[in-house]
């Protein structure tokens, strides 16, 4: 069975191919659009249900609050960058620019996780823990992939 580490990672590595993709699109065409659009849904989804499934289990050990509550501060920043670029258009010059900061923070963001946070949660938690851990990510992941919409628009009335 995989684990949360796995199911993670397998997320990151369609993050890191639509990325990719995107920065090689120019703003008239549809592409661009439709790309933004699958990894904007993803990575929100996503972050949602590591900060539900993982990181906030990370905050219940001493070893990991840190780390934990650094991750998810970084998730807020890397969203109010998304949140910025959706405010602009696709083929507006800047937003080629702004995506890249995104780009870049988020690889970095990534790559932090999988070399240093889940070699610490790996000292704290159990397989059968992280096991159950990858069920109930896939499971909120799904369900909060139907809620970014409406998350986005109470964010925009605060």
């Amino acid at each position: 069975m995989a684990d949360i580490y796995q199911e993670i990672r397998k997320d990151h590595d369609k993050h890191r191919d639509l990325l990719k993709k995107i920065a090689g699109t120019t703003g008239g065409e549809g592409d661009r659009e439709r790309l933004w659009n699958e990894f904007y849904y993803d990575v929100k989804s996503h972050a949602a249900a590591e900060e539900e499934t993982f990181y906030s289990k990370l905050m219940e050990h001493p070893d990991g609050q840190d780390d934990a509550r650094h991750s998810v501060s970084e998730h807020k920043e890397l969203d109010d960058i998304m949140e910025e670029l959706n405010t602009m258009g696709f083929d507006n010059s800047g937003w080629l620019t702004r995506f890249k900061t995104l780009r870049h923070d988020y690889e970095h963001h990534i790559d932090e996780e999988e070399e240093d946070i889940f070699a610490k949660a790996r000292k704290v938690f159990k397989k059968d823990e992280t096991e159950a851990f990858a069920g109930r990510f896939l499971k909120r992941k799904e369900a909060e992939r139907d809620l970014v919409d409406e998350k986005a628009d109470e964010s925009l009335e605060e």
